[in-house]
């Protein structure tokens, strides 16, 4: 991949993409899509007639309005996921509470579709955790060194020393030794995943 290739994927829909990456990256993003997207078939169902040829089969239930305020409330706990991320383990509890409670109310959970996605959404809300940024010492004191036009010396060019578990070793640090983002090769962008291209 050239450096113009790469400035290109860093303007207009490329820095929109990324920007996207890294705000999805800091809450629980597909907690929250599957518990808005529980809330859709759970307010849905109850309020429609199925056809079949000339056979209409009506499907409401005498708790139609409950089914429409637990559809709304797991839209909400979906939304406040996204948007409030600090209150993920509340709006994951309440989306499995109230999905368990769709299973009564609301046709077996809108024929266990919402009440599949409600539970886990709620247990990906609930068991998300923020990523923690990787330090950058040494790959900072490379780079400012590049920057100033200086040539780099053989001690920063070598391979990092091996490290165990006695000094925080390979599991207390992800990040690939040496990836930058200016190279392209960033395999670690601090959001807690790792880039697949």
């Amino acid at each position: 991949m050239s450096a113009d290739t790469q400035q290109r994927m860093t303007t207009g829909f490329g820095r929109k993409r990324q920007a996207f990456r890294n705000w999805r990256g800091q809450r629980p993003f597909w907690g929250g899509m599957l518990t808005l997207l529980a809330g859709i078939p759970i307010m849905y169902v109850p309020y429609q007639n199925l056809t079949l040829g000339s056979l209409t089969i009506r499907t409401s239930t005498t708790a139609g309005a409950g089914s429409l305020i637990i559809g709304v409330l797991l839209v909400v706990l979906g939304l406040t996921m996204w948007f409030q991320p600090h209150s993920r383990v509340f709006a994951g509890i309440a989306a499995i509470l109230l999905s368990l409670v769709s299973l009564v109310v609301s046709n077996f959970g809108a024929f266990l579709v919402g009440f599949l996605l409600g539970l886990i959404g709620g247990a990906l809300g609930v068991s998300w955790a923020p990523g923690k940024p990787v330090k950058a010492e040494a790959s900072g004191s490379r780079q400012t060194a590049r920057a100033a036009g200086a040539p780099a010396s053989d001690d920063t060019d070598a391979a990092p020393p091996a490290s165990g578990p006695a000094d925080g070793g390979p599991q207390g640090n992800t990040a690939v030794f040496e990836a930058s983002p200016q190279d392209g090769t960033d395999a670690y962008d601090g959001n807690g995943r790792h880039r697949a291209g």
